[in-house]
């Protein structure tokens, strides 16, 4: 069966890639003052889940985390690393 996906010249799909994978481990690598909970990170979590992985967001360590990326790390499969400085 084939699919024909509407869209205007100026739609593309999304897509994301973690920076590193390690056997069932995704590793994401951020250096932010305030990690905001974003699209990036929503699709890395579920492609990390649909393939049996966790998914693990390095952050430096005076990084501070949105309410809503808190509480999206809680709910799902999302780790979050403080890196050593």
């Amino acid at each position: 069966m084939d699919i024909e996906l509407r869209r205007t010249r100026h739609q593309v799909p999304r897509a994301s890639r973690p920076d590193a994978a390690t056997g069932d481990r995704w590793y994401l690598m951020k250096n932010v003052p305030l990690m905001r909970l974003t699209y990036q990170v929503r699709l890395l979590a579920y492609l990390a889940q649909q393939n049996a992985a966790r998914l693990v967001v390095v952050l430096p360590s005076g990084t501070r985390l949105s309410a809503d990326m808190q509480a999206f790390a809680q709910v799902n499969s999302v780790t979050i690393e403080r890196a050593k400085t």
